[in-house]
C-alpha cells in the first residue's frame, strides 16, 4: 500500500507543471529526468516552497496540502528533512552545533538519535571542527545528518552529488548506501546522474517537459522497451547479483536472475550482493552460442519487444532471460533485419560490459 500520494500543476511563463504519482513510503525514490524536466520543482512542491495552483499531498496519512480544500502546510510546519546541492552550514559554528542548531529548530532539545546518525554518517571526528576545514563530502554528510535529526518523516534531497568532483562523489556514495539500507523513512532523491539511480534507488520516477512519463520499480522501470526517445541513450536494465567466487584467472564470477556474468576480481567475499548494470548498447545478440569470441558472457534469453528508437537505423531489443529477469539490446535495424529478431525468438544475448555498483 503506497503512503505517499502527490499531484501537482503549475503554470509558469513557458513551462508547466502536471504530476500525479503514487510513492512507496519506505526505501528511495529517485526523480530522474534532464535539466529542465521538472524533477526540481516537483521536490519544491514536496517542501511546499512552491505553493502548485491545484495540488494535494498526503504523505504517511497526514494531509499536506489539499488546495481544493483550502490546507496547505508551509515548509516550516511539515516534518521534512532538506538536503541540497549545497551544503548550506552555519561558517561561524562548529559541526557539532551546526547539527545542535537543527535539532533545536525541530524542537529535538533531548539530541535523540545523535550518537546513531552521526556513527552512521561517519562524521563523529569532525564534531569540533568548522565547515571551512571539511572537505565537499564531509559537508554534505553533515548537513544530512542535521536534516536526519530534525526527525523527519519524509527526506528530500535535491542532487546532493551534483557540486562534488568524482573523487568526492565516490566518498559519499557509500554513506547513502547506507541511509538506504537503515532509514525507515522515505527519501526523495533528485538526480540526472543513471548510475547514481540505478545504485541507490529502489523506485523510478522519470520526467520529461514537465510530465511523469514512467513510474515503478527500479529494475522494471529500466527494462522497459517503450520508455520515451529522450531517455533512450541512457537506456539499459539494473540487476541483483550475487558473487559466487573468485577464479583462478582473476576474474570473480557472479549470479544473476537467468544466468551467470564473468567481470574483473572484485575485493569482496563470496556471498556478497550487489547490482550491476548493463547498457543497452553493450548487448548484441547472436542465433546461436557464439565460437572463437573474446566476450564471456552469454546468456540465453527470448525476444519480449522490439521497438524504434530515435536514431535512425537503430532499434531496442527487449530479451527475457530464464529467470524473468529482462536486458535491454540496442542494434541496428541491418542487424535486426539479418537475424530476423522478431517477437517470441530465441537468441543468445552476448554481454560486452558490466557495470558494478557495489
Amino acid at each position: 500500500m503506497t503512503s505517499i500520494e502527490a499531484s501537482f500543476q503549475l503554470d509558469y511563463p513557458g513551462f508547466s507543471l502536471d504530476v500525479d504519482v503514487q510513492l512507496p513510503g519506505k526505501g528511495v525514490t529517485a526523480l530522474f529526468g534532464h535539466s529542465g524536466s521538472g524533477k526540481t520543482t516537483v521536490l519544491r512542491c514536496f517542501a511546499g516552497l512552491n505553493r502548485a495552483h491545484r495540488g494535494r499531498l498526503v504523505v504517511d496519512g497526514q494531509v499536506w496540502q489539499d488546495e481544493a480544500k483550502g490546507v496547505f502546510l508551509p515548509t516550516h510546519r511539515r516534518p521534512l528533512g532538506l538536503v541540497f546541492q549545497e551544503a548550506s552550514l552555519f561558517p561561524h559554528l562548529s559541526v557539532r552545533e551546526n547539527l545542535e542548531y537543527g535539532m533545536k529548530r525541530a524542537g529535538n532539545k533531548e539530541a535523540q538519535g545523535f550518537d546513531a546518525c552521526i556513527d552512521l554518517l561517519g562524521i563523529r571526528a569532525l564534531l569540533e571542527r568548522a565547515p571551512e576545514r571539511l572537505s565537499g563530502g564531509e559537508r554534505q554528510r553533515v548537513a544530512i545528518a542535521r536534516a536526519l535529526l530534525t526527525r523527519p518523516r519524509l527526506l528530500l534531497m535535491d542532487e546532493p552529488l551534483a557540486a562534488l568532483d568524482l573523487k568526492r562523489k565516490l566518498e559519499i556514495l557509500p554513506y547513502l548506501e547506507k541511509l538506504h539500507d537503515e532509514l525507515d523513512i522515505p527519501v526523495l532523491y533528485v538526480s540526472h546522474a543513471p548510475d547514481e539511480v540505478a545504485r541507490l534507488a529502489d523506485h523510478l520516477v522519470l520526467m520529461e517537459g514537465g510530465r511523469v512519463v514512467a513510474s515503478g520499480p527500479l529494475m522494471e522501470t529500466l527494462a522497459r522497451a517503450d520508455l520515451p526517445p529522450a531517455f533512450a541513450d541512457d537506456a539499459g536494465v539494473v540487476l541483483e547479483a550475487r558473487l559466487e567466487a573468485h577464479e583462478a584467472d582473476g576474474l570473480s564470477r557472479l549470479s544473476i536472475p537467468g544466468g551467470e556474468l564473468l567481470v574483473s576480481r572484485l575485493e569482496a567475499p563470496p556471498g556478497k550482493r550487489l547490482r550491476c548494470r548493463i547498457h543497452a548498447r553493450d548487448v548484441s545478440l547472436a542465433l546461436t552460442p557464439p565460437v572463437g569470441s573474446s566476450i564471456l558472457n552469454t546468456l540465453p534469453a527470448r525476444v519480449a519487444a522490439v521497438v524504434d528508437t530515435d536514431t535512425p537505423g537503430h532499434v531496442l531489443v527487449q530479451l527475457e532471460l530464464a529467470a524473468g529477469a529482462r536486458l535491454l539490446a540496442r542494434i541496428t535495424e541491418r542487424s535486426r533485419q539479418a537475424l530476423g529478431v522478431q517477437p517470441g525468438q530465441a537468441l543468445v544475448a552476448q554481454v560486452k560490459a558490466v557495470a558494478l555498483l557495489a
